[in-house]
């Protein structure tokens, strides 16, 4: 029987994205560990789908919706992303050296998404589970809507940060333009910190001195029509 290779390479030249997909959907479940994925030229819906393990590297710029609706999938993308990489991601890692654009790990439900530059509007807007890492900034309504999970971010944040949160954290190392309805500072706890910390490090990535620590104040989980002037106000 002849031996399951650990690597392949398939070149976006030669293949369409939907053919890619189904390459690399086969290879996992025969056991290949590795693909590289040559010539992404900022291809939309590289690796999406992928639901058994395998590591995608990726050489180059990759466009919208790479690696979403995927499980048990680890990536790198030597390069920048477009709109919404990891989306959906259930489970998994997936590091950008570069920028990603708006939606990053939008509706996220597990494992690790890393950015080690900026990120654009609405970043992890619905997270629900894992640890999102932006290295730089993020744009207008990152966390909006946000469920679960956490949000680390070394740089600053645009307007509407945690915008209507429901759960979940929020750390920002740099400047606010604005917090989200229903979002508040509180203190960040010596432990926290230090976790931080420790998981940037894993990704060769230093933290920032300090942090601070977003979460939702609770006022918007409940509407009271007697109390229509206060639900204003918060809106």
């Amino acid at each position: 029987m002849e031996a399951v290779k650990a690597h392949m390479t398939i070149d976006c030249n030669e293949v369409s994205q939907k053919d890619l997909n189904k390459i690399i959907a086969d290879s996992a479940k025969q056991g290949i560990k590795e693909v590289l994925i040559k010539n992404p030229q900022a291809k939309h819906n590289l690796g999406v789908g992928i639901t058994d393990p395998i590591h995608i590297v990726y050489e180059g710029d990759v466009g919208y919706y790479a690696c979403s609706l995927s499980d048990h999938i680890s990536a790198v993308v030597h390069g920048t992303a477009g709109w919404a990489i990891g989306e959906n991601l259930m489970n998994g890692e997936i590091v950008v050296e570069g920028n990603a654009a708006s939606s990053t790990a939008a509706s996220m439900r597990g494992g690790t998404v890393v950015v080690k530059g900026s990120s654009g509007a609405r970043t992890g807007i619905g997270l629900k589970g894992g640890t999102l890492i932006v290295g730089g900034n993020v744009g207008y309504m990152t966390g909006f809507m946000m469920q679960k999970g956490r949000m680390i971010i070394c740089g600053n944040a645009g307007k509407a940060l945690g915008d209507s949160m429901y759960a979940g954290t929020i750390y920002v190392a740099g400047d606010i333009a604005e917090l989200g309805n229903g979002a508040e500072i509180v203190e960040l706890p010596a432990e926290e910190y230090e976790e931080i910390r420790s998981t940037m490090e894993g990704y060769g990535m230093k933290a920032p001195a300090s942090f601070k620590k977003i979460v939702c104040n609770g006022m918007l989980h409940n509407f009271n029509k007697k109390e229509f002037g206060v639900w204003k106000t918060v809106l």
